[in-house]
């Protein structure tokens, strides 16, 4: 088992999800605002869904998949959303997925924690550019 990183941004810690995050992001992810705006997550988000896939980070990231991290904010220190990298160890590239908590909107948090993560994927996970041919 390989300990996940933790990224520091100007206003954001990125930093792995605890089963201690799990009531805030239920709470945030729980507006049907969130799942509108991306594909994975469902509506409703029921009890025991965020401990479930909290569960399944460290595995995927033994195995290379994925890395998951909560955003935090750096000052409160609170949970405000997740961003992370779905790995493709084929071709070495990855997908990255992210949601921010309604109330945090507009304040280019998912803008910030992204710069962060993809520097991550290029400079320490060695991923590289994938361009698809049309």
């Amino acid at each position: 088992m390989t300990e996940r990183p933790t990224l520091y941004t100007e206003r954001l810690t990125l930093r792995p999800h605890t089963l201690d995050d799990a009531k805030e992001l239920q709470r945030l992810i729980g507006e049907r605002d969130i799942d509108s705006k991306t594909l994975n997550i469902p509506h409703p988000y029921e009890d025991g869904m965020a401990e479930q896939w909290i569960g399944t980070h460290q595995g995927a990231f033994d195995k290379g998949e994925r890395v998951q991290f909560a955003i935090v904010d750096g000052e409160k220190e609170l949970p405000i959303g997740g961003i992370g990298l779905n790995i493709n160890k084929e071709y070495e590239n990855a997908e990255i997925g992210y949601w921010i908590g309604k109330p945090y909107w507009g304040n280019g948090y998912c803008t910030e924690a992204a710069k962060a993560v993809l520097n991550y994927g290029f400079e320490v996970l060695r991923l590289t550019v994938f361009m698809p041919s049309i």
